[in-house]
């Protein structure tokens, strides 16, 4: 199956081309334009911290050493905690074709396509939103890759312990045939999944509507899918929420800080302005 994300060569030459487009039009004075040359220079960031992603996720420090271990460690850490088996799910959509295939296209297409979805519709609907949820984006992004540079191996490569991988079954995996390769063993955390909770957090925080707990679904969907199709541990998913939490928790804490020192120099201003005038209107002795 295709995997629809860009490598980080294409990522890096799209973002070089929007700012060579956004250049270009800088003079020309046409309103349809410029109202776009906005979208052009943020989907330009957005393409150069995909491709910097990109090429972080296909490095690591340690090579593919002690990738299976690790795994095998969090298998039977997941037992001594009491967590369901992933093997679970992966009997029954093997016993469902329809669904195990439905599932590997939802693992090959999603996972990008509705992050950029989101960042399109807050963009579009919910400018206020926006850079805060970016910035959320990144930091959970570089933190899961931090943790990504020590080499772990998902479910479907551990055939000994019972495990499936659901997509070759089906000829539908993203990753080919050429063996397995650094970016294959970067399965802790997950970041299908902590970038499905971030578009459930992010939809949740910015929408009034009511019927917006209904994107729920997606991060739930994704859960179910990655473990099913052998591609993620439960714990590579609970990790990964950990890391969006304290995101979340660390722009909202700086946010809240910046606009209390922004509070307090307007305060400032405000006095110092009070003062010049009861000056300025003193009489001269």
């Amino acid at each position: 199956m295709q995997n629809l994300q860009l490598n980080w060569e294409q990522g890096a030459a799209l973002g070089l081309a929007l700012i060579g487009i956004r250049a270009a039009t800088k003079g020309i004075e046409w309103t349809p334009l410029a109202r776009i040359r906005p979208y052009l220079l943020e989907s330009a960031i957005i393409a150069g911290l995909y491709a910097l992603w990109q090429l972080a996720a296909s490095q690591s420090v340690l090579g593919t050493a002690g990738a299976f271990d690790r795994a095998r460690w969090i298998e039977r850490s997941q037992r001594d905690w009491g967590l369901p088996s992933e093997r679970s799910l992966q009997k029954f959509v093997l016993g469902h074709p329809l669904v195990a295939q439905a599932c590997n296209w939802f693992y090959a297409s999603a996972h990008f396509t509705a992050l950029g979805a989101l960042l399109v519709w807050l963009f579009v609907r919910h400018r206020d939103r926006y850079p805060r949820v970016r910035t959320v984006l990144v930091l959970l992004t570089a933190s899961c890759l931090l943790i990504q540079l020590i080499p772990v191996a998902p479910p479907r490569l551990l055939p000994s312990l019972g495990f499936i991988d659901v997509a070759e079954q089906y000829g539908q995996s993203v990753y080919g045939i050429g063996g397995i390769t650094v970016d294959q063993l970067g399965a802790m955390p997950s970041v299908h999944v902590g970038w499905a909770l971030l578009i459930g957090w992010a939809v949740i925080t910015a929408s009034p509507s009511r019927w917006r707990w209904v994107v729920l679904a997606h991060p739930l969907i994704t859960i179910f899918v990655v473990a099913a199709t052998g591609n993620h541990f439960w714990l590579d998913g609970i990790v990964a929420g950990a890391l969006l939490a304290i995101s979340v928790g660390v722009v909202e804490l700086t946010m809240r800080l910046y606009h209390r020192y922004a509070r307090s120099e307007v305060v400032i201003h405000h006095d110092e302005g009070i003062g010049d005038l009861v000056q300025a209107d003193s009489p001269a002795y």
